[in-house]
């Protein structure tokens, strides 16, 4: 089944539903979703943006911009993950903490203002590696369009440059909490930390990064082209100087380069999709 075949599979889907709340971060998934949601949909369509310590500033401004543009119904929520119980001691099953207390809240509003349904950006390449939030989803019965038609993140990146969204080339992001090994306590300083290293790097030009927290090391994840902008001692430099004075005291560049979740390397779980 092509691109263009999926996406007329969850047009369809979507108007069977008759009315939805978008879960909004502003990403490639959910900005194509909730543009998708109101081509067909309307004003029956509304994004929900949740906002935390864990959730940059300029991803906000990045999602307010982009309803803005289209005139999508939209409104913003504070999910303060910090403040769920748990969730601090960075466990494994923390995304399914984080997603559990966001869906309740949106499921509320959902309900409060007569929604049929709340959607999900999750893609079918997300059923590939660990994610269980992916459990909180199931459980509170939220629906997953882009997985359930099988659009994967490459033919979602392809129709959203067709549709012209801005969005289609964006660089991937997860919340900053996904930035510390599993068991490493999570605080709102090492949450800024990450933010201003993550930004002071695209700042200088770099655009698919993670800047990775281990206690006293910042281990930097670049895409093929920022390995080309290290080369320069200029730029090494420059991170070294503005890394140490955030507060880290080594600073290392991952080998291996930018890739989804990396903390989950070292964890012996099959997936099944």
């Amino acid at each position: 089944m092509n691109a263009e075949t999926k996406l007329n599979k969850l047009k369809m889907k979507i108007k069977e539903m008759e009315s939805m709340v978008v879960a909004f971060s502003g990403g490639v998934d959910s900005s194509f979703l909730l543009k998708v949601a109101y081509d067909v949909l309307g004003d029956k369509t509304l994004g929900v943006t949740a906002r935390s310590s864990t959730y940059p500033e300029r991803e906000y401004r990045e999602a307010k911009d982009f309803v803005t543009a289209y005139h999508i119904p939209h409104m913003a929520i504070v999910s303060e993950e910090l403040q769920v119980e748990g969730f601090k001691e960075n466990p494994l099953n923390r995304c399914y903490l984080c997603k559990k207390e966001l869906f309740h809240k949106i499921k509320k509003i959902a309900e409060d203002q007569g929604y049929n349904f709340i959607a999900e950006g999750s893609n079918y390449d997300d059923l590939g590696d660990f994610r269980p939030g992916l459990q909180a989803v199931s459980e509170l019965g939220i629906a997953s369009p882009l997985r359930e038609v099988g659009l994967t993140k490459d033919e979602i990146r392809l129709l959203s440059k067709e549709m012209g969204l801005k969005t289609w080339n964006k660089q991937s992001f997860a919340c900053l909490s996904s930035r510390f090994p599993y068991g490493e306590k999570i605080t709102e300083q090492k949450l800024q930390m990450v933010d201003k290293a993550e930004q002071f790097l695209l700042d200088l030009g770099f655009k698919q990064i993670r800047v990775r927290h281990h206690g006293s090391v910042a281990r930097i994840e670049v895409d093929d082209t920022g390995f080309k902008l290290f080369f320069g001692k200029k730029i090494r430099d420059a991170i070294y100087d503005r890394f140490k004075e955030i507060g880290f005291t080594y600073i290392a560049l991952d080998l291996k380069g930018y890739r989804t979740g990396s903390m989950n390397e070292g964890l012996d779980i099959k997936f099944n999709r």
